[in-house]
């Protein structure tokens, strides 16, 4: 393929190279239409019952789609949650965090992994990323260990995992949890192993947009079968099945309702036995789109690192403006001119929400950092998250990958307008 300087960009004035909208990722086949339909026609759209008993643990199809996750995962518990946002509820939870413990936890995430943090009245500390995975650094982690620190909460984020070795060192040197937050690298491998199942919990999103999809929905694992028990007692009114479970450490036993229907469980059976498929077809397209922009000076795209596997839910960016000779968000008012769907630029550095610069969460004063449970003065100025600020403010676009069916004419139409931005960078200059 072949761009010439002549070919004038959309943004000057020329041809789009893509003039149509990209088709939008569905997963959903006639598989998940049946099992849908045979759980309407059952009557039995959820079993579960809010105290201790044979329905304490769900329906048919709950119990089944937990068991093929179990098989999938090779772990030996996987609990469904009815979002990925109640499964980080349930996991901090179930460590027994005290409030104003402390939990180390990205920014470079989206913001559910510390409100869960928050939502136990423990403290989010944000420690900065990895310039390549864009997954949390270990040095920042280790740097950000205080006598309070309780657990390291670690995001496997746009489907690469974290240094998961490096990050459970420190855990075991410090006497601290971890928690693999890998809602979007479900089926990404790290040394031969799938990602999320290295920690004391992990989990998966089953959001619409991710790799499989049962409209909202999240499944927790792990190989800890006290931590199992705590996360189902806080998915189904925990207070209410303690007692007659004879449980002795009631700490965090505060029910909620993260119970997800027989429905969503039917879809998640069939959608389960096709994400190794699901994640080939997007490696295979991120290899394509790497392949095709390979050689433009001051781009660099996806790194996966060695003996690991990226599931491609964003297909991360990074330009250097200092030899395009072009700001990043120059570049990006280009390619989107040009036609080039699902680019951003910003990505959440969670620290610089509102709620953390004004430190109001639980009522208007300041409630848990202006408390006695509180026991230090956690910052959450810009310069704390240097790398992960600088890709925010200056060098990073993204792509949503999984937001696309992401043919191969789609690829390359996406490969023809990079190529004709970096063809014309002198006009954007």
């Amino acid at each position: 393929m072949t761009v010439r300087k002549s070919d004038t960009l959309a943004l000057l004035g020329g041809r789009k190279s893509i003039e149509a909208p990209f088709q939008l990722y569905n997963s959903i086949g006639a598989e998940e239409v049946a099992a849908a339909k045979a759980v309407v026609e059952s009557g039995v759209l959820s079993k579960f019952l809010g105290r201790w008993g044979s329905d304490f643990l769900g329906g048919p199809k709950v119990k089944e789609f937990e068991r093929d996750c179990e098989a999938y995962f090779g772990v030996k518990h996987a609990i469904t949650v009815n979002s990925w946002t109640s499964g980080l509820i349930a996991a901090v939870g179930a460590l027994g965090v005290e409030p104003g413990d402390e939990i180390i936890v990205t920014p470079w995430t989206m913001c559910a992994s510390a409100t869960a943090i928050m939502h136990w009245n423990a403290i989010p500390v944000f420690a900065d990323i990895d310039p390549e995975t864009f997954c949390l650094d270990p040095k920042s982690i280790e740097a950000n260990i205080t006598p309070y620190t309780k657990a390291i909460m670690s995001v496997d984020i746009g489907g690469h995992s974290a240094d998961i070795d490096a990050i459970n060192a420190i855990a075991r040197k410090h006497k601290l949890k971890v928690i693999s937050d890998t809602a979007q690298a479900p089926g990404a491998l790290y040394h031969g192993k799938y990602a999320g199942t290295l920690t004391d919990i992990g989990g998966y999103s089953l959001n619409y947009h991710k790799h499989i999809h049962t409209g909202e929905g999240g499944i927790l694992v792990t190989n800890d079968d006290a931590l199992a028990d705590r996360m189902r007692l806080i998915r189904n009114h925990a207070e209410a099945a303690v007692g007659d479970m004879g449980l002795a450490d009631i700490s965090n036993m505060i029910g909620h309702n993260f119970r997800l229907g027989e429905i969503e469980c039917a879809i998640g059976i069939e959608q389960l036995k096709k994400l190794a498929g699901f994640v080939d077809s997007r490696q295979r397209a991120a290899a394509r789109l790497s392949e095709g922009l390979k050689g433009l000076a001051g781009l660099r795209t996806p790194v996966v690192k060695p003996d690991c596997t990226h599931s491609y839910y964003m297909y991360f960016m990074v330009v250097d403006d200092a030899v395009t000779g072009v700001s990043r968000n120059r570049i990006f008012e280009a390619l989107v001119a040009d036609g080039v769907p699902g680019l951003s630029t910003t990505f959440a550095n969670v620290h610089l929400l509102p709620m953390y610069q004004r430190k109001i969460a639980y009522g208007s004063r300041g409630f848990p950092w202006t408390s006695d449970i509180c026991r230090r003065e956690v910052s959450y100025a810009k310069g704390i998250c240097p790398v992960a600020e600088g890709l925010h403010d200056r060098s990073y676009i993204g792509f949503q990958m999984c937001m696309h069916q992401m043919s191969d004419a789609e690829i390359d139409l996406m490969v023809e307008a990079f190529q004709k931005v970096w063809a014309n960078l002198d006009a954007l200059r």
